[in-house]
């Protein structure tokens, strides 16, 4: 660890976004904090805790935070709903980057900010002794926390996207983040991704978070469709999940051994 990574206001994730490199992720839905501890020594850059779609609860994000600080993977919970409570939880178990689901427009992410922050600049509700600052350690936690906070709102149907310059404008709003699989499913596609409008959506979002100079990731269930996002403007993207991996080899040495045609898995997190 440098001496920049070691001042606990220094948010890794918001650092990726500046260096001009595509930080490359996946998702987290064993629940396995050796399992995330893995990935983050097989070099991920980021790796997200799924309290969203996977039984992971607190104590759960609690334990893969500290497994996933052992290496060099930056943690991002993303979170069961844009709720103050589930906010404030997870920033006091020591979660630097938050990705909150299904924001719709402008309103849903300062909603979303203001619970990440402390007054006078959100309402989050204050605790010295905890995880996030560092046990008390961190004395300044209450005046500085607010900067070393980073927050992702994810936009997941047609509307949030149309939405996506006001969403990106609200102050506190540090990046976007598109969900092909429910934008699919929003287009009566659902778990195609390769349909066109779904497509053209994923194409107009980059363009448009490039003119508005926000940083904006997605996911994809494999590295052909990765590269084609990258190649589409994504700043960081994720690649599938730990259980897809697993099932998608997992099936793939069964086939070899007995004969037969791979069951198909999309590898994917939606």
């Amino acid at each position: 660890m440098n001496p920049t990574e070691a001042d606990p206001l220094f948010n890794r994730f918001k650092a990726a976004f500046a260096s001009g490199r595509v930080p490359l992720g996946t998702w987290l839905m064993s629940g396995s904090a050796s399992t995330a501890e893995a990935l983050g020594h097989a070099g991920f850059d980021w790796l997200v805790i799924d309290m969203e779609h996977v039984p992971i609860e607190f104590r759960d994000t609690w334990q893969l935070l500290q497994a996933i600080g052992c290496t060099g993977a930056m943690p991002v919970v993303r979170l069961a709903a844009n709720d103050p409570v589930l906010v404030k939880r997870a920033l006091d178990m020591g979660a630097p980057t938050l990705m909150f689901p299904f924001v719709q427009n402008a309103d849903d992410a300062r909603r979303a900010v203001a619970a990440a922050k402390y007054p006078p600049h959100g309402t989050r509700g204050y605790a010295a002794m905890h995880r996030g600052s560092r046990y008390g350690t961190w004395t300044a936690y209450g005046t500085e926390a607010n900067r070393a906070t980073a927050c992702i709102m994810q936009l997941e149907t047609p509307e949030a996207i149309g939405q996506l310059d006001e969403i990106a404008a609200v102050p506190g709003v540090d990046a976007v983040f598109v969900g092909p699989g429910d934008l699919s499913a929003a287009l009566g596609q659902i778990g195609n991704l390769k349909d066109a409008h779904v497509q053209d959506l994923i194409h107009d979002a980059a363009r448009r978070a490039r003119a508005a100079g926000v940083p904006i990731g997605i996911v994809g269930p494999t590295p052909e469709m990765v590269e084609s996002f990258v190649k589409a403007g994504y700043g960081f993207v994720a690649i599938a999940s730990d259980l897809g991996m697993m099932m998608r080899q997992a099936n793939a040495f069964l086939a070899t051994m007995k004969g037969t045609e791979a069951v198909g898995t999309s590898g994917g997190p939606y």
